[in-house]
């Protein structure tokens, strides 16, 4: 009788689902994606967008400008220059006095992504001094 007693309790202590190597399981997995994982870093340039059109009142009296028309034209200094030419062109006109910077003068039709290159491009150059201002 004793025997009996002693074996029904070690059945009802059993029942149930041990969890412990489960959690082991899933702590393990979530070590290995967490060191797995790719962190990137990107890179960015903050901007702060103009928001009237009249560039008159534009601050930087002494950047050098910088003007992309609608039809994809880059206009510095009042000369028309290819993209290629944007860096040695700020770098030239920026040198007398870096700390004025760069005024890019966007048509509000010009291409995103030629605005971006030219920004690119004034930024190789080794200006970080950037203000935008939109034109038409």
């Amino acid at each position: 009788m004793r025997l009996r007693r002693h074996s029904q309790r070690r059945h009802e202590e059993s029942h149930g689902i041990d969890l412990a190597p489960m959690l082991d399981f899933v702590l393990n997995l979530l070590i290995f994606f967490i060191i797995t994982a790719v962190f990137v870093k990107e890179l960015g340039l903050m901007v702060n967008r103009p928001s009237g059109t009249d560039t008159s009142q534009v601050p930087g009296g002494g950047a050098v400008p910088v003007q992309i028309l609608a039809n994809g034209e880059i206009w510095i200094d009042g000369r028309p220059v290819d993209l290629r030419a944007v860096r040695a062109n700020v770098e030239r006109l920026s040198a007398a006095n870096p700390k004025n910077g760069v005024l890019v003068v966007a048509d509000k039709d010009a291409e995103t992504g030629l605005v971006v290159q030219v920004v690119d491009q004034i930024h190789q150059g080794g200006i970080y001094n950037i203000t935008f201002s939109t034109a038409g």
